[in-house]
C-alpha cells in the first residue's frame, strides 16, 4: 500500500521501519529532518520536506506524533493531499474528543480518520509487538488492519470513532494502579528486611503476577529507571482520562492520586524516568 507516516520519534522510527520491511511504499516526514533521513538511510524508501509532499496520493497516512494540538495540524495538512478514499490512522495517544473532530473532518473531506493508540512502549515498537486498540469506520479499519499486523501482535476495533483512545484510557488507568502496587510491595520488602529476589519469586507466580512485576521489580529496586515510557508521557495520558473522567462521571480516585504521585516524581527530577520510578519517592 502506498503509505506515508509522519512522525519518527522512539515509536514512530521503528514503527515505520516495519512497514517498509513488509513491503509497503513508504514515504516519511519528520519535524527534525535529520530524523527522516537517518530513517531513509536505514530503511530506504523516501523522506519530505513537507507533509503535503509526504502524503501526496497516499492510501494511508499513519501519524505518531505528540497530543492533540499536533493531530490536528498534521491532518489539516494531509487531508486535501492524500488519494480519494484514502485513510489517516492516528497511532498518538489522544483525547476522544481529537479523534471525533478528526474523524468528522475526513468524512467531510472523502477520506476515513481511525484513532488506534498502542500500547508496549518501546520494545513493543522495536520488535513489531503492540497491542493496538482501534476506533471509527469499520470498514476502513478492515482495510488497513492487515498493514498494521506489520508491528502489532494483537489489533482489536473497539467501535466507532474516540472508542480507541477510551480503550487506551483504561490501558493506562490500570497501568498506573499495578505499577504503584508493586512499588509498594518492594518498599515494604525492603523495610521489612527481605530479600527482594526471593519476594519476587514467591509472589510473582501467584495471584499478584503481572508483566510490570515480572519485568520492573528487578530494575525498580536497583534503581534503574530507564526503560522506556516516561513519567512526562504518562502523566499527560493520565490527564486525558482524568479529563474524560470528569465528562463522563467516572471515579477515578486512585487514578488521581497517582497522577499526584507521578507529579512528586518530576519535582525530583523525573521527567524522563520511566514509570516504574514512583518507588522512588517512597525512597527519598
Amino acid at each position: 500500500m502506498k503509505t506515508a507516516f509522519i512522525g519518527l520519534g522512539v515509536m514512530g522510527f521503528p514503527m515505520a521501519g516495519h512497514l517498509k520491511a513488509a513491503g509497503h511504499d513508504v514515504t516519511v516526514f519528520n519535524r527534525s529532518p535529520e530524523k527522516a533521513a537517518r530513517w531513509v538511510e536505514k530503511h530506504g524508501g523516501g523522506a519530505r520536506p513537507t507533509i503535503a509532499e509526504a502524503v501526496a496520493g497516499a492510501e494511508l497516512v499513519v501519524l505518531c506524533v505528540g497530543n492533540d494540538d499536533d493531530v490536528r495540524d498534521v491532518v489539516a495538512q494531509a487531508l486535501p493531499a492524500i488519494a480519494a478514499g484514502g485513510v489517516i490512522v492516528d497511532h498518538t495517544t489522544t483525547s476522544a474528543t481529537v479523534a471525533r473532530e478528526m474523524d468528522a473532518a475526513a468524512r467531510a473531506a472523502g477520506r476515513w480518520f481511525i484513532d488506534a493508540p498502542v500500547s508496549g512502549g518501546q520494545a513493543g515498537a522495536e520488535n513489531g509487538q503492540l497491542t493496538i486498540m482501534a476506533g471509527g469506520d469499520e470498514a476502513a479499519y478492515a482495510r488497513v488492519e492487515p498493514v498494521l499486523d506489520a508491528y502489532a501482535k494483537a489489533i482489536r476495533h473497539m467501535g466507532p470513532s474516540g472508542a480507541g483512545q477510551l480503550t487506551k484510557m483504561c490501558n493506562q488507568i490500570a497501568i498506573a494502579g499495578v505499577v504503584q502496587g508493586v512499588a509498594e510491595a518492594l518498599h515494604f520488602a525492603k523495610r521489612a528486611g527481605l530479600p527482594t529476589d526471593d519476594v519476587l519469586a514467591a509472589i510473582s507466580k501467584g495471584a499478584a503476577q503481572s508483566w510490570q512485576m515480572e519485568n520492573r521489580w528487578k530494575t525498580m529496586s536497583e534503581g534503574k529507571f530507564d526503560f522506556g515510557f516516561a513519567v512526562d508521557w504518562m502523566r499527560k495520558d493520565l490527564g486525558i482520562a482524568l479529563g474524560e473522567a470528569a465528562v463522563n462521571g467516572a471515579r477515578l480516585e486512585t487514578t488521581a492520586l497517582i497522577d499526584g504521585f507521578y507529579q512528586e516524581v518530576q519535582a525530583m527530577g523525573g521527567q524522563r524516568w520511566d514509570t516504574s520510578s514512583l518507588v522512588a519517592r517512597l525512597e527519598k
